[in-house]
């Protein structure tokens, strides 16, 4: 998704009496089929979605779902009141000028909520807007889970508070996010991440080399810029470049770049297009994974992409720019508190990957840390069994363990 997205034209129409519905009580709503509230901004959530619909429903058949979707929680059999691109907005500088939509939107859900009375309101991802609707809710005697934990372990650590009055439950994708909540009296569980049930453990680059038409002999690089367009115009220049500067010391690469849109690619090939003596890049229209699968190592832009590179067990170069005005913030409030950004670094605890933010990234340094990371066997070697490790960590059937951690949560289970 895109922090281009097109506004709401209206608020979801909000039904008559909101004001005065309350949830019913457990003996007055036995006999009624389960009913999920659920709200998801972005692509990735949209796959979480989908799959703990899927995963309610083996348990509970008749659960009805509505709420804010993207399309595979629509073809899963979510009612969409809104849809998840008019949600799709990040960075502080980015969603300034969407608050007076995003809050118009959300006063609306809770209005709908009240009036539709689910038994369960679970907010995916997309925490800053999910939050503030799960404390409403919550006030108003609603169950409330958060799926995915915001990255409160990361910086402004003091928000634990406010998510453990919004939420009744968090359930985590990353092992070590339990610890934290558990030390501030927060009910929290570890269900794994779904790409880790998604990426099969053995990958088979042949066959991914095949699909795609890729010589078995080539040495390939991804170039993944990421998914939203925000990301691409301040990533763009720079991996290209890195392309440039790689090409220009081993001829021999080819480059491949999977796009997560229409308007991402667009916008991708335009900063292509800036950088001189720039390789060609065969572009492909997303395949994100099975691109993974098939090359020898990737540059990716922080995010999703860094773990489902990792569950590749391909070796990568990390970078990541914020918007001037989000990085002032986080610099100047001292808001961060982690040493590592990447999902691979943080995961492992140490420095797993190379990793560049903000003013560090330039298209030669990510092209001679990609060239660095392909010329040492025996890090490669490392890397195998690390990212081998994680994903066994990862891999737990997390839609399964979700959907019943909120089926517990909703038996008034403790």
């Amino acid at each position: 998704m895109t922090d281009g997205a097109r506004p709401s034209e209206s608020a979801p129409p909000t039904p008559s009496g909101a004001a005065s519905a309350q949830p019913a009580s457990d003996s007055a709503r036995a006999n009624e089929p389960l009913r999920v509230g659920i709200v998801a901004g972005e692509l990735s959530g949209d796959l979480l979605g989908a799959a703990l619909i899927t995963a309610i429903r083996a348990q509970v058949p008749n659960a009805e779902f509505f709420g804010v979707a993207g399309p595979k929680m629509i073809a899963a059999g979510c009612e969409a009141w809104a849809t998840t691109d008019e949600l799709s907005v990040m960075g502080l500088a980015e969603v300034i000028r969407h608050i007076p939509r995003l809050l118009k939107l959300r006063a609306s859900l809770v209005e709908r909520f009240r009036v539709a009375r689910p038994n369960v309101f679970v907010g995916i991802d997309y925490q800053e807007f999910n939050l503030g609707l799960a404390k409403r809710l919550k006030a108003e005697g609603f169950k409330t889970v958060q799926y995915v934990s915001p990255q409160v372990w990361a910086w402004r650590q003091g928000r634990v508070k406010t998510i453990g009055k919004a939420c009744d439950l968090i359930l985590c994708l990353l092992p070590f996010e339990t610890d934290f909540y558990t030390r501030h009296g927060v009910r929290a569980v570890f269900v794994g991440h779904p790409l880790a049930d998604q990426i099969p453990l053995e990958i088979d680059r042949a066959a991914a080399r095949r699909d795609l038409g890729i010589d078995s002999a080539a040495t390939v690089v991804a170039l993944l810029p990421g998914s939203r367009l925000s990301e691409v115009e301040r990533l763009g220049v720079d991996f290209a470049t890195a392309a440039a500067w790689i090409a220009a010391h081993r001829p021999e690469i080819s480059f491949v770049a999977p796009m997560a849109s229409p308007r991402v690619r667009q916008s991708f090939e335009r900063k292509i297009a800036e950088v001189p003596n720039a390789p060609t890049i065969r572009i492909i229209d997303g395949q994100a994974q099975r691109v993974l699968a098939a090359v020898d190592a990737a540059i990716v832009a922080s995010g999703t992409a860094t773990l489902e590179t990792l569950l590749s067990r391909t070796p990568m170069v990390v970078a990541y720019r914020f918007a001037a005005f989000t990085a002032f913030v986080l610099r100047g409030l001292g808001l961060v508190k982690v040493s590592f950004f990447s999902q691979p670094n943080l995961l492992a605890g140490r420095r797993l990957v190379p990793e560049f933010l903000q003013e560090q990234v330039n298209g030669a340094d990510l092209g001679a840390a990609l060239l660095n990371e392909l010329a040492d066997p025996k890090h490669l070697d490392e890397l195998q069994r690390e990212f081998r490790t994680l994903h066994e960590t990862l891999r737990r059937g997390g839609a399964d363990l979700a959907a019943s951690a909120v089926l517990e949560l909703v038996r008034g289970g403790t």
